[in-house]
């Protein structure tokens, strides 16, 4: 079935939703023959920069918390007949929250930690303990029998100020053994994340991730892995290093120690296959899983939660929802070429967003401006790139660094740090990181300029914008040719013309702040939450943390009470 993305599920700021999600999700993947999710991921949004922004619970500690344990408690829990015991069952999934310790937005400048250019954290005001609150409040005090989450991933990057030993957190036995196994008393499976133990090939590669380990060993930082507490290599299928690593630990703590040490992660792991069924029946049903596997009944449901995660902006002189057939204009997005996070090349797209079949069932498609009673733009937030410059650091140009703009206008940060708070690797012969008055370019402006265009051929008559939203944009280059405004969070594209139409009303409330421009987002911590200044719109409206619009104006519900 087809529901919102991790933003969307949270512009719901609806638990319920998300559990009842989890529910419809579990039995889907069952139905699959899945029997472990890789998700939830909880980590605060605290960097509206980060690359992985898009797949948080938002920004709000409370908020990520009370999300990821509906998520838990929806995927693990079976009931009535499918229960086998302590509320795991034929329907329950073993789900697997990550990034312990929660940091992975804290990344200096916004950047990532699958790559050497990303690999630290910092905490400019001290915030370490608030990331850590939707795994000990949320995913570890489940409502549901299961009672915590069934697996934990580790986050890539090294916590400086924080870790003692300067490594990533899949190698720190503070994070793990200490924070995890003894405070926190969690017996369930540690999966690392993937590649921690393979070898870097430079900062700009998405290869080997050893943060704080580059020097050591293969076999030396497997071993590291397994003294920190963790029961499962990702990404690693050879046993020949995990072998090397028991003999390294052999030789250091005894062979008594090392026997029980390498015991310990299959016991977790069968638990985990056990107590979900597979050891009595591993086998699907194919008329099953046809049956139950995107079925109409959660079909439905999914679209419901798409249009309750749809956030309603701005709706300038009440322009929305729009009575009768009205002829509308959609035009055509353009992309040009672009090398994604991973390092393939994406080639251009030109793109029609719907289908004139499925627009004719709410108006009457047009093809130009001049006969359109309004217009329907669809863009995406800004993409400048990950906050490095592969090319630069290649040639000696410079150190690589460049800013990550949330602007679709060029950029040039003049109000970033002068100096980095983190630095160091072997492939690098500095350690200031800053990209202080470097500027970037965004690879769709495009979209900004297909706004303005489209707002100066319609005159006078309404253009209403909708933002596929994957970070949180800077609206002062678009908003005033906006008469309507809607963020979408991977949602189908008819939820627009269901909410343009009055077939359905906006609800959902901003899991974010919107900053009011780059220096603010400069400025902000990495590690804090809610410290930007926020963007004021012509109609007056702030895009604060919990802002939304019905078609009654500015939403003031329990739900802003409680998380604002």
């Amino acid at each position: 079935s087809m529901w919102p993305g991790s933003l969307g599920m949270c512009a719901t700021f609806s638990p319920e939703i998300m559990k009842r999600f989890a529910e419809i999700g579990s039995i889907e993947y069952r139905a699959l023959g899945f029997a472990t999710s890789l998700f939830p991921m909880v980590d605060v949004g605290t960097d509206p920069r980060w690359m992985r922004f898009c797949y948080t619970m938002g920004e709000g500690t409370k908020l990520a918390t009370d999300m990821a344990r509906a998520y838990c408690d929806g995927f693990q829990t079976s009931e009535g007949d499918a229960e086998i015991c302590d509320g795991w069952g034929w329907n329950s999934v073993n789900t697997m929250v990550k990034h312990w310790p929660g940091t992975g937005a804290c990344n200096e400048g916004g950047r990532d930690g699958h790559q050497g250019y990303g690999k630290y954290a910092v905490f400019p005001n001290g915030n370490f303990e608030l990331h850590t609150l939707p795994f000990t409040e949320g995913a570890f005090k489940l409502e549901g029998k299961t009672k915590v989450s069934a697996a934990l991933m580790p986050d890539y990057s090294a916590c400086v100020g924080f870790e003692p030993d300067g490594v990533g957190s899949g190698f720190s036995r503070k994070f793990i053994q200490d924070m995890l196994r003894e405070q926190q008393n969690y017996d369930g499976v540690i999966c690392s994340d993937w590649g921690i133990t393979h070898d870097e090939v430079g900062v700009y590669a998405c290869k080997g991730k050893p943060w704080g380990m580059e020097t050591k060993s293969v076999a030396e930082r497997h071993y590291k892995v397994l003294m920190a507490g963790v029961d499962q290599f990702g990404g690693n299928n050879d046993r020949g290093p995990v072998l090397d690593a028991y003999h390294i630990g052999v030789e250091k703590q005894g062979e008594e120690w090392m026997q029980q040490r390498m015991r310990t992660p299959p016991r977790r792991l069968l638990t985990n296959i056990f107590r979900t069924g597979l050891f009595e029946n591993p086998y699907l049903d194919p008329a099953h899983t046809s049956e139950v596997v995107g079925c109409p009944e959660f079909m439905q449901e999914g679209y419901d939660a798409q249009l309750k995660s749809v956030v309603m902006l701005k709706n300038h002189a009440g322009v929305l929802p729009l009575e009768g057939k009205k002829k509308v204009y959609i035009p055509e997005r353009y992309v040009p070429s672009y090398i994604d996070f991973w390092g393939g090349r994406i080639e251009e797209q030109h793109i029609t967003p719907l289908s004139k079949e499925l627009v004719e069932r709410y108006f009457e498609l047009v093809s130009t401006p001049q006969e359109a009673d309004a217009a329907i733009v669809f863009i995406e937030s800004p993409n400048s790139g990950y906050g490095f410059d592969e090319e630069a650091a290649r040639t000696g140009k410079d150190t690589g660094y460049r800013p990550i703009s949330l602007q679709y206008s060029d950029y040039t940060a003049t109000h970033a740090r002068a100096q980095s708070l983190s630095g160091g690797d072997p492939y690098e012969d500095f350690t200031n990181r800053s990209y202080r008055g470097k500027s970037v370019k965004t690879v769709n402006k495009g979209d900004m300029d297909l706004v303005i265009q489209t707002k100066k051929s319609m005159g006078e008559k309404p253009v209403i914008v909708a933002i596929n939203v994957l970070n949180p944009p800077v609206l002062s280059e678009i908003e005033p040719y906006a008469d309507a405004l809607f963020l979408l969070f991977d949602v189908q594209r008819q939820t627009i013309l269901d909410l343009m139409a009055g077939k359905a009303e906006p609800s959902a409330l901003l899991p974010f702040q919107m900053p009011a421009d780059m220096r603010t987002v400069e400025e902000q911590a990495e590690d804090t939450p809610h410290d930007m200044r926020c963007y004021h719109d012509a109609d007056g409206h702030v895009y604060d943390y919990t802002y939304g619009l019905n078609w009654k104006g500015v939403i003031d519900d329990e739900r802003v009470k409680k998380y604002k």
